[in-house]
């Protein structure tokens, strides 16, 4: 009996996170790049909080602006204090839904092509998003990946005419999250 009962309980705990419809990252990368003739800028921030609910479709992804780093420190400061005012403003989020191009099958290695759609806010302004993604399910892990392009002023970014030329008016956005199993 008591072997049987270890069987039961080993096979659920092998199970249990195959089964798991929402996954959770902590850490996920996001970056962003600005390429321009005269300049080329980019950022990453690895401190981003994502949960995707497969059973819905649904994600949800925040960032805290000012944990974006830049490779020159004047560049980071003029990001947080005047373009993006991440003291006022301090997190960017996206809401949305995936569509499969597909089943997603958590439970067997694969790459499972996405098309998501939702609203991001930045500097408190809200726009709609379509972008294409990939999730990869491999020894039991979740990640997903998306690559999209955003205008800056339609989050109310303003680019000042002394460096107008430095920055581009749309820039490549870049999403890279490892999941794990969440169950709450």
């Amino acid at each position: 009996m008591k072997k049987f009962l270890f069987i039961a309980i080993a096979t659920t705990a092998a199970i249990s996170p195959a089964l798991a419809q929402k996954y959770l990252s902590k850490s996920a990368h996001v970056s962003f790049y600005s390429d321009t003739p005269m300049e080329k800028i980019e950022a990453h921030n690895r401190q981003g909080t994502t949960v995707v609910d497969f059973e819905k479709n649904e994600m949800v992804f925040t960032v805290l602006m000012k944990s974006f780093e830049f490779e020159k420190a004047l560049m980071q400061e003029h990001f947080n204090e005047k373009y993006v005012e991440s003291a006022t403003y301090p997190k960017g989020t996206f809401k949305g839904k995936f569509t499969p191009k597909g089943e997603i099958a958590l439970v067997k290695d694969g790459t499972y092509p996405v098309t998501v759609e939702g609203t991001m806010e930045i500097k408190g302004k809200t726009n709609a998003v379509t972008a294409e993604g990939v999730f990869t399910v491999k020894g039991g892990k979740v990640s997903g990946t998306s690559k999209f392009e955003i205008k800056l002023a339609d989050y109310g970014i303003k680019i000042p005419g002394a460096v107008k030329d430095n920055i581009a008016e749309t820039v490549q956005v870049n999403v890279d999250a490892q999941y794990d199993a969440y169950n709450k």
